[in-house]
Order: structure tokens, then sequence, then C-alpha cells
């Protein structure tokens, strides 16, 4: 009797053992990021713009195709339809799902649902800007992007158009037109550059405002028209410097603010001498997807 207690015991604790590994695995491989991808610095006015592709920057949820899943730059899961991704090509892909211009908010939503709802799926986008991992120059990228868009795939699988400009005044001129329609700004890509990851100078983002992530410490009460509800908050940048944050909120937001701590992101028009960013505005909680 005592040797069968022992047994017992021991295959339960084999059991248990069993089952961790494979949650473990199932963990490890839910949260794999996949192929790293290529990040943007910001656009510098001294480069040669005859040697660079330029796409509007969209403003979406960037998302990776690793070839049989999508997921989040940061390697969790996109719970997409089954048919949204079943003639995606066996090639990673790095692109952003989107629904159009100024739906950031509503796109959010529906991407980060365990449950995805088949109707609000209808209206995302796949838009693909980049092949993680592919030889070539990005010139030659474009081309072999071309070629698996237009092999029988799905319409919502688009590719970002590329352009080149002829001179700086044409790129302001293009950042222009995007910006009073709604757009984010432009992103610049190296046409000689050869695939990699991590933050690059080969990749650069353009827009007519700037922005930044801060932590909320306070929320500050309001006044007048947002009395018993939240006037401003006080955050505190990367770089420990604090400030306040009073616009750019909607009716919503004002009665439901973010809390303490959470990572938010503003825009911004440059800063003082003091280091203070000049008319900052709330534009959304950061989301560690």
């Amino acid at each position: 009797m005592f040797f069968n207690r022992i047994g017992k015991v021991n295959w339960c604790l084999v059991g248990a053992v069993w089952l961790w590994l494979i949650s473990s695995a199932g963990a490890s491989a839910e949260t794999d990021p996949g192929p790293v991808p290529l990040l943007a610095k910001v656009y510098r006015s001294s480069i040669d713009l005859s040697n660079w592709w330029v796409s509007e920057k969209l403003d979406g949820v960037r998302a990776i195709w690793d070839g049989k899943a999508l997921h989040f730059r940061s390697g969790r899961p996109i719970y997409a339809p089954v048919w949204f991704t079943q003639d995606f090509p066996p090639q990673p892909l790095d692109g952003e799902l989107w629904m159009g211009r100024g739906t950031f908010e509503r796109l959010s939503g529906v991407v980060r649902k365990q449950n995805p709802v088949e109707r609000e799926w209808r209206a995302v986008r796949y838009k693909v800007f980049e092949l993680p991992e592919a030889e070539g120059t990005f010139t030659q990228r474009i081309q072999q992007m071309e070629q698996w868009v237009q092999q029988a795939a799905p319409p919502w699988l688009q590719l970002v158009e590329q352009r080149r400009v002829e001179s700086e005044a044409a790129l302001m001129q293009w950042l222009d037109e995007v910006t009073t329609q709604g757009g984010e700004g432009l992103m610049l890509h190296y046409a000689d550059s050869l695939y990699h990851g991590g933050r690059s100078n080969d990749l650069l983002k353009l827009k007519s405002w700037r922005d930044a992530e801060a932590t909320v410490v306070e929320i500050l009460p309001g006044k007048g028209k947002n009395k018993g509800r939240m006037g401003a908050l006080l955050v505190e940048s990367r770089e420990g410097v604090r400030f306040r944050i009073g616009s750019g909120f909607s009716e919503e937001e004002r009665q439901n603010p973010p809390q303490r701590g959470a990572l938010v992101t503003f825009k911004y028009t440059g800063t003082t001498r003091r280091g203070l960013p000049r008319f900052p505005s709330f534009m959304r909680i950061r989301e560690e997807y």
C-alpha cells in the first residue's frame, strides 16, 4: 500500500511537470516575435531624395505575417478570421492592419479581440510594405512584393504604394496633402538597403508634428466646462521631465481618463528652452500589443 501511494505521488509529479513543459512551450511559441522588424528614425533634410522610396505613413496596427500566422510586433498572436489569412503567401510579410485614415481606435478594438467578429474584419486591410529577411535591395523587394500581391492574393492584401520624389519641395507638398486629408505623415526607405531588423537610418519617418510617450503621474481635476471630470494629465517623459497634457481628449476620455502608470502617446510641435514639449496634445493610450 505504501509503495502504491509513492507511485501515485510520483506519477502525479511527472504529470504536473509534463503539463508545465507543454504550457511553457506553448507560451513561448505564442510570444515568439519571429523576424525582427525594421524601425524608423526621424527624417533629416540633408539626404539625397533620389536614393529613396516614399510612401504614406499609415496610422494602423503593425502586423507581422510569418508565413503561417499573423502576430503583433511583440509576438502576441492576432486572432484574425481564418478566411482573412488563408490565401496569404508562405513568404513572411510586414505591414499594417488598416481601416482608413482616422480609424485607429476602432481598428485597435477590432484586431485585439480573441474572438474575432467577422463583419468587423470585413473592413480591415493588410497593407504590406516589407519582406522580412528577404534578399536583395529594397527596390528589388518592392518588385517581389508586387508579385506576391498580384498572384491571386485576396483583395484585402494590398501593397503600400511607393513613390519617388524629385525634391524636398515636392516631398513637403505631398506631406501637406496627406496631413490635410487626415493622414499621419510619410515614410522614406533607402532604395539600396538590404533587409535588417532594428531601428535604422535606412527607414525614416516624416510628420508635420512630433510624437512621443510619457507615463501618467496624476489625473488633474477640471474647471469650468470640465468641472467634475478630468481637466489634464500630469505626465513624466522617459527623460524624467514632468508636464501637463490638457488637450486632445474626447468627451469619453475626460470621463474615463487614462489611469496612473499608463503609458500614453502625445504629439507636440517642438520643445522649449527648458526641454518641455510645446503644445502637447493627447493621442492615445500606448498599447503593448
